[in-house]
């Protein structure tokens, strides 16, 4: 199977366009902020929390920083506009990281405050390893500064995850984990399938006992059964599931039916298509899940 889903991935590139965008719209909100409106809704009907990305990052000019900010604070707006249950996922690199880091923590407080104000929470997400210590330090500076509307995503294949958590532990976090989907270099991240569900479970576990607030990201089916046995006995409103928009909505049915809370990732933006290529590219297991859903609704109909 692993061979099948990067063979797949080497296909992605010479694919047309519009079937490229066609299999993409199930896991993609659409263009427009009115499209994640429109897709959070329908999700909340269901029983199901979301977090709303918009697509872009790697941006190396500080003037168009000022875009993505405006851009998130439409997001918080339309969530409170429309009585979403709703948070927002953010890229530091949009905001900046990579052009100065005083520039990025200033854009970033403006959208966690412009959060706060209306009662929201802002989850960063880790990007490759180059930015990881630089986006868990500002993580940290702005809890340490009295901003608890805002947590940070941890990646089980990472080797340094199970430190980083217990540096994190006197914060008590509320942590996104998954497993990561950058292609990182052997000395940095686990590449066996095992060791990335052993890392998976044992950060898991570290941060149980630090009381932080998990959101366990997987569509690993052995993940959830584990990640079930460790919360069975705690308040529902104590830690959280989450999975891909459009991934495994069967199983995420059942989650929920089950009375787990369970957040759905929805990105939305007009860089649908390169987000897209990416996030086949570099995680290869998605794209056979993809491909395989695709091909079990054809051949449904």
């Amino acid at each position: 199977m692993a061979l099948l889903d990067r063979a797949i991935v080497k296909l992605l590139p010479a694919v047309p366009k519009p079937v490229v965008q066609r299999i993409s719209s199930r896991y993609i909100a659409g263009a427009t902020l009115d499209d994640a409106v429109r897709v959070v809704r329908a999700l909340n009907a269901d029983g199901k929390l979301a977090t709303v990305d918009v697509l872009g990052e790697e941006i190396h000019d500080a003037a168009e920083t000022a875009s993505f900010v405006r851009a998130y604070e439409e997001v918080l707006e339309a969530i409170e506009r429309e009585r979403l249950d709703s948070s927002i996922s953010i890229k530091l690199t949009a905001l900046g990281l990579k052009v100065d880091h005083d520039l990025c923590r200033r854009n970033l407080v403006e959208v966690v405050g412009h959060a706060a104000a209306r009662g929201n929470f802002v989850r960063i997400d880790m990007e490759d390893s180059s930015t990881t210590t630089d986006t868990l330090q500002l993580y940290r500076e702005l809890r340490e500064v009295g901003h608890d509307n805002v947590g940070v995503v941890l990646q089980a294949y990472m080797r340094r995850t199970v430190a980083d958590i217990r540096d994190l532990a006197d914060l008590k976090p509320n942590v996104r984990l998954c497993k990561g989907i950058y292609v990182e270099p052997p000395e940095l991240a686990f590449r066996d399938f095992d060791a990335v569900r052993a890392n998976f479970v044992q950060a898991l576990d570290e941060l149980l006992a630090a009381d932080a607030y998990v959101g366990v990201a997987t569509h690993d089916e052995w993940l959830i059964g584990q990640a079930l046995e460790r919360v069975a006995g705690m308040a529902a409103k104590d830690y959280e599931f989450q999975m891909l928009l459009g991934v495994r909505e069967g199983r995420a049915d059942e989650l929920v039916a089950a009375g787990h809370r369970l957040r759905i990732y929805t990105p939305f933006g007009r860089e649908w298509y390169g987000y897209s290529l990416r996030r086949l590219q570099e995680n290869p297991k998605v794209a056979g899940y993809i491909a395989g859903d695709t091909l079990g609704r054809l051949i449904g109909r």
